[in-house]
């Protein structure tokens, strides 16, 4: 009996020493890398492949837009509503990209956090498995035969035995869970530089396709200005402007109109509508170079006529905050051919302020704003030969001189 008990101990520390080899520490903690934790790593990595593809195939194509444009060339109104779609397209391409580079900012910090927690777990399970290793060199096979051989009876053996068992299995489970960090580990790496790969990327791409945009304002200056000034195309040229102009007065004037409708039906309901209350304007500008083209009479810089202009001009940088001169309600933020992207800004009794050829509109109809609120942005849309705000200012259904609200 006493040799038969002997032998089952003997072969139990033999199985128990062969795991010891590759076993770490049953006084480690255990891992919060999961399985689950490795595959969601795998599907970032895949859908961060799949973004980086779609970054490399996402700038617009200049050459194909102008080789489109070139059709449109002897219809100045249409090649100018395409020209600006187009431009359109690209700022929001723009914006998208530098969103999506704030985002894969976070992500690239909240990646570092994620690879930092998981190589401090990594070397807490390494000072683990040392003293592990150690303590079972240093012991050697004694300490477990005696604690076998010194069991009470065949009963407390087995359960010794078990216990031992356990040990074992924690021990292989901690060595599962290494393996499972090490792994963690290599794919956090791999996702970080695949995420700083695509925000490398993306901010190529806000400076190609800003280069694009400016390259299509510059083509659609050159354009409009060979148009207006080709001597065969001048008569039609000014004809297209008068008509642009009328065009242009008559969509303010519907605007008005149906302003107006709206207070009539306000009135009936309540009494209570918008009232100007004589306030100063604030300037309509966060800055501004200089005053390109003044309201009033004067001759077209490109169609060499004289011609009435209905606001002042502010040339200004591309982006260019532009605010609301005072409180009031969003009567239009729309786009035409002549005005480009424009707001037109109601602020009672029979007073508006328009404000023309922004790169980007911020309000909507309907929109109640303050003085000082930022509106839009300047640009160049429309029938305009650089980045400017033209800004009006119309008194029962006239335009007057914005000078008469602003300090110059």
């Amino acid at each position: 009996m006493k040799k038969r008990l002997l032998y089952i101990c003997f072969i139990l520390c033999l199985c128990f020493f062969a795991c010891e080899e590759i076993a770490v520490s049953a006084a480690g903690t255990a891992s919060s890398v999961t399985s689950e934790s490795i595959q969601e790593k795998e599907a970032q990595i895949n859908q961060a492949q799949k973004e980086k593809k779609a970054l490399e195939e996402s700038l617009s194509n200049l050459q194909s837009i102008k080789k489109e444009l070139e059709t449109k060339k002897t219809d100045l109104k249409e090649y100018v509503r395409q020209l600006d779609a187009s431009l359109m397209e690209m700022e929001r391409n723009i914006t998208d990209l530098k969103q999506q580079i704030s985002a894969k900012e976070e992500e690239i910090s909240q990646t570092e956090d994620e690879l930092e927690a998981a190589m401090a777990q990594e070397e807490k399970q390494k000072e683990s498995m040392t003293a592990r290793i150690r303590f079972v060199y240093e012991t050697g096979n004694s300490y477990f035969l005696e604690i076998l051989l010194k069991s009470s009876g065949f009963s407390d053996f087995l359960n010794k035995a078990d216990y031992m068992e356990k040990v074992m299995d924690y021990d292989r489970r901690m060595l599962q869970d290494y393996q499972d960090v090490r792994a963690y580990i290599e794919l956090c790496i791999e996702d970080l530089e695949l995420e700083k790969q695509i925000l490398d990327q993306a901010r190529y791409n806000v400076e190609l396709e800003q280069q694009n945009l400016e390259d299509l304002i510059d083509q659609k200056t050159k354009d409009i200005t060979s148009y207006e000034t080709d001597i065969q195309n001048k008569d039609k040229a000014i004809r297209e402007y008068e008509e642009e102009i009328k065009a242009q007065n008559a969509e303010i004037a519907a605007w008005e109109a149906a302003i107006a409708e709206e207070k009539k039906k306000i009135i009936a309901e309540n009494g209570k509508v918008l009232s100007y209350d004589n306030g100063a304007f604030k300037f309509p500008l966060a800055s501004y170079t200089r005053v390109s083209d003044d309201y009033g009479m004067r001759i077209h810089p490109t169609l060499g006529v004289e011609q009435f202009h209905n606001g002042v001009d502010f040339a200004s940088p591309k982006g260019t905050a532009i605010y609301a001169a005072y409180d009031g309600v969003v009567a239009a933020a729309s786009y035409s051919a002549s005005m480009g992207n424009y707001v037109m800004i109601d602020h009672g009794d029979g007073l508006y302020t328009i404000y023309m050829h922004a790169s980007a509109l911020y309000v909507k109809k309907g929109d109640a704003v303050a003085r000082g609120d930022t509106i839009a942005a300047v640009g160049s849309t429309g029938r305009s030969t650089g980045n400017h705000l033209h800004f009006s200012v119309r008194l029962n259904g006239e335009y007057t001189s914005p000078w008469n609200y602003l300090s110059q």
